[in-house]
C-alpha cells in the first residue's frame, strides 16, 4: 500500500519571504525623536529632527535632551559641544589693527602737542588761544586711547567705564572747539572802537565755559552710573556662540550722552559756520566747520551701523567711529598749522597774520 506524501505548506517552498514585524514604524536613529501618529496604533510614530540646541544619543527616544548654556548640538544633533566665545580680542586681525591704529593716532597727537609746545612763542600757535589748543590736544589724546577700554574680554569694570569715559572725554573736545570757535568771533568783534566784547577774551572765559559744557556731561553720566550702570553679560542668541558683551544698561541715558555730544557738535558747527568768512589768515573758522563736519559725518552714520550689528562688530563699529571723528577733528584743525610750524615758516609772521 502506497503513502500519499504530506502537502508542503507554501510559506516553506518560498525560500524569500521576511518574518513579519510587529510595528509600523523604523527605529529612530540618535538625533531623532518618535511623535506617535494621532489615530494609529502606538506602534506607529514619525522619526523627527530635534531642534537646535537639543540631542538624542540612543534609539527610539520620545524626548529630545536640550544642551547646557556653554553648549550646542552638533550637526548629527546626537552630541553637545562647547560653544566658543567672542569678543573683540586683541589677538585677532581686527582687534589687533585699530589698537595699531589707536596707539599711532595717539603718538601723533603728542607729536603734535610737542610742536605746538616747542613753537608756543610763534604767531600762528598765539594766534587762538594756545591754552586751548594744548588742552583739545590733550583730550584728542584721550580720545585716541579709549578704544584700548573697548578692545579685550568685557569685564565689570570696563563694561562700567567705557561709554562714561568715552562720553565725557568727546564731551571735552567739543567743549574745547566749541571755546576755540568763540575766541576767533569775539576777537575779530573786539577790534572795534569802544567794543565791550574785550573782557570777554582770555583764558579764564575760555576755561569757564569749558567746564560748564562738560559739567552737563558730568550729570547725565552720574546719573546713569547711580541709576541703572552698564554691565557686562553673555548673549546666547547665536547658536554656536557665547557673545561676551556690555549692555548700556538705561539705553535712555546712553542716547541722552550721545544726544548731548550732538548738541555741542552742532552748535559749535553753527558758529563756526556763520563766521567762516570772517578775514583770518590761517582761515581757522574753516577748518573748525569742515572739521565738525566730518565729525557730525561720521557719528550720523554710526547709530544705524551700530543697530544693525552685534558682538564684536557692534564694538568695532564703535571704536571706528572714535577713531575716525577724532581724526578728522586732528587733521582739520591742527595739521594746516603744522604745515607752516614745519614747512612754511615765512607765513608763520605778525604781518602775515594780519594780512599785510
Amino acid at each position: 500500500m502506497v503513502q500519499k506524501s504530506r502537502a508542503v505548506p507554501a510559506i516553506f517552498e518560498n525560500k524569500s519571504v521576511q518574518v513579519p514585524q510587529s510595528v509600523c514604524s523604523a527605529s529612530c536613529t540618535p538625533g531623532f525623536h518618535k511623535v506617535l501618529r494621532q489615530g494609529q496604533p502606538a506602534c506607529c510614530y514619525d522619526c523627527v529632527p530635534c531642534a537646535a540646541g537639543e540631542i538624542t544619543n540612543g534609539t527610539d527616544l520620545s524626548v529630545c535632551l536640550k544642551c547646557g548654556e556653554d553648549e550646542w548640538s552638533n550637526e548629527k544633533k546626537d552630541t553637545c559641544i562647547p560653544r566658543t566665545t567672542e569678543f573683540l580680542s586683541y589677538e585677532e586681525p581686527m582687534g589687533a589693527t585699530l589698537a595699531s591704529i589707536s596707539a599711532l593716532l595717539s603718538s601723533l597727537t603728542l607729536i603734535t602737542l610737542c610742536i605746538f609746545s616747542y613753537y608756543r612763542d610763534t604767531p600762528i600757535v598765539r594766534a587762538n588761544n594756545r591754552d586751548l589748543s594744548y588742552l583739545l590736544l590733550v583730550s584728542l589724546k584721550l580720545c585716541f586711547l579709549c578704544p584700548f577700554i573697548f578692545i579685550g574680554r568685557p569685564s565689570r569694570w570696563t563694561c562700567l567705564f567705557r561709554q562714561v569715559t568715552f562720553g565725557l572725554v568727546f564731551s571735552l573736545s567739543v567743549s574745547c572747539i566749541l571755546a576755540k570757535t568763540l575766541t576767533v568771533i569775539v576777537a575779530f568783534r573786539a577790534t572795534k572802537p569802544n567794543s565791550n566784547l574785550k573782557k570777554w577774551l582770555g583764558t579764564r572765559t575760555s576755561i569757564f565755559l569749558i567746564i560748564l559744557c562738560s559739567m552737563f556731561q558730568v550729570i547725565i553720566c552720574t546719573i546713569w552710573l547711580s541709576t541703572k550702570p552698564p554691565y557686562s553679560g553673555v548673549n546666547t542668541s547665536s547658536s554656536m556662540k557665547l557673545i561676551i558683551q556690555c549692555y548700556e544698561g538705561s539705553v535712555l541715558l546712553f542716547y541722552l550722552m550721545l544726544g548731548y555730544m550732538g548738541f555741542l557738535a552742532g552748535f559749535s558747527f553753527i558758529l563756526a559756520f556763520l563766521s567762516r568768512n570772517l578775514p583770518d589768515s590761517f582761515n581757522e573758522a574753516k577748518h573748525i566747520t569742515f572739521s565738525l563736519l566730518v565729525f557730525a559725518s561720521v557719528w550720523i552714520s554710526f547709530i544705524p551701523a551700530y543697530l544693525s550689528t552685534q558682538g564684536k562688530y557692534m564694538v568695532a563699529v564703535e571704536v571706528f567711529a572714535i577713531l575716525a571723528s577724532s581724526s578728522g577733528l586732528l587733521a582739520c584743525i591742527f595739521l594746516p598749522k603744522v604745515y607752516i610750524i614745519l614747512l612754511r615758516p615765512d607765513m608763520n609772521s605778525k604781518s602775515y597774520l594780519l594780512g599785510k
